[in-house]
């Protein structure tokens, strides 16, 4: 994300505050605040507090490496006092988690356990980013949990609903609680903001089958992960379980914290990451337990890796194009949703790695060809890469 660069002083005397600058000051870098009250937090308290719960959620922007910071240091605060930890995690999904034990005894050195996790293909945000939280569970035995089931479950109840998924192919995760009213709001507008322009209506209910699903899907992944931490707790009952997840699983209690009270785990505490660009209208009572606000990058970021804008997913037909970004490389390219990436670079495309991986290695200023299947045609198309200003 790129960080909006902050007016001086002198010109923000003269001009009105926008919203992104007051988000730095209605959480000023390096405290802690409550949300919906004007005091700081005092931090050995939000810990302490945190420290004498079952469970702490701490959310996330994934591609965010000040979030990751954070989220180490409030690991390592909460050891401090509650040694008998568990760490679960979103990234992976639970078929992995033999992978998550052998790194944590130390059986494994980092590209192997790349390799062993399928990272690139389950997750595929910069492992650089995840690397110091790894690292501290290895160094300090903290067990692993895989939180996360397969893309392919969560993507067969947006398509088929619950009911429409086989019991057997569910990976064991039960019925979700419904979801809150508030956090149907929430979802109705992500919702929306997913259709293509031309087809957006006002904003959905649950009668609207596409929307239920979509709502079916949501409620499932919460429930998985919840699921996930309510078991490490059962294997582990005086433990202190602490999820790493995306922060719309924890904003407002209604995702994994709701799932969670539906399993009999009341006493779970939620801490968020408070970005200097957030608007202070969205720091309202009951957003998290506590917000920490993280610094802007201290030096200017290097040139993004390029991007195609597509989300992967790996099926039985090879490797699909889940989802098109609007405005991205890939939709002016003329990929679409539901292609299926049958070459890249020229070569083979087996896996979704193969994918990511091509696009890592493009220079910018080059095209890039890719062959997809659609609707039982080969298609071959040339993304092109602007070239860095």
């Amino acid at each position: 994300m790129k960080h909006l660069v902050l007016f001086a002083a002198a010109l923000a005397a003269l001009l009105p505050m926008d919203s992104r600058a007051q988000g730095a000051a209605c959480v000023p870098v390096g405290q802690w605040v409550a949300p919906g009250t004007a005091a700081p937090a005092v931090a050995a308290d939000v810990i302490a507090r945190a420290a004498r719960q079952s469970v702490v959620l701490l959310g996330e922007r994934h591609d965010s490496a000040e979030d990751h910071r954070w989220q180490l240091h409030v690991l390592a605060a909460l050891h401090s006092q509650r040694p008998n930890l568990v760490i679960a995690l979103e990234m992976f999904p639970r078929r992995v988690q033999p992978s998550l034990d052998r790194w944590v005894r130390g059986e494994l050195g980092e590209a192997e356990f790349l390799e062993a996790t399928e990272w690139r293909s389950v997750w595929d945000f910069d492992p650089a980013l995840y690397w110091p939280i790894f690292h501290f569970a290895r160094m300090q035995r903290v067990p692993m949990v895989a939180a996360n089931v397969d893309r392919a479950l969560i993507r067969d109840v947006g398509q088929k609903g619950l009911d429409g998924v086989p019991v057997e192919r569910r990976e064991g995760v039960g019925r979700p609680a419904a979801v809150p009213p508030r956090y149907l709001d929430t979802l109705a507008a992500s919702f929306v903001e997913h259709q293509p322009a031309d087809k957006r209506a006002p904003k959905p209910t649950l009668e609207d089958a596409a929307f239920r699903r979509f709502v079916e899907a949501q409620a499932v992944w919460d429930r998985a992960m919840a699921e996930a931490i309510a078991a490490a707790l059962r294997r582990a009952p005086q433990a202190l379980v602490v999820g790493i997840m995306g922060r719309g699983h924890v904003e407002h209690g209604h995702g994994v914290p709701h799932q969670l009270r539906d399993l009999g785990i009341a006493n779970v505490a939620t801490l968020l990451p408070w970005d200097h660009e957030a608007p202070c209208s969205a720091l309202v009572a009951g957003l998290a337990d506590a917000v920490f606000g993280v610094a802007p990058p201290p030096v200017k970021a290097a040139a993004p890796r390029p991007r195609l804008g597509v989300l992967l997913e790996q099926t039985a037909e090879g490797v699909r194009i889940q989802r098109v970004e609007k405005g991205s490389l890939a939709e002016s390219t003329g990929i679409r949703e539901g292609d299926v990436v049958v070459e890249i670079a020229g070569r083979a495309a087996k896996q979704s790695a193969d994918v990511a991986d091509a696009v890592r290695r493009q220079a910018s200023g080059t095209w890039l060809p890719i062959v997809v299947r659609r609707a039982g045609e080969r298609l071959e198309l040339v993304a092109r890469f602007p070239a860095t200003p």
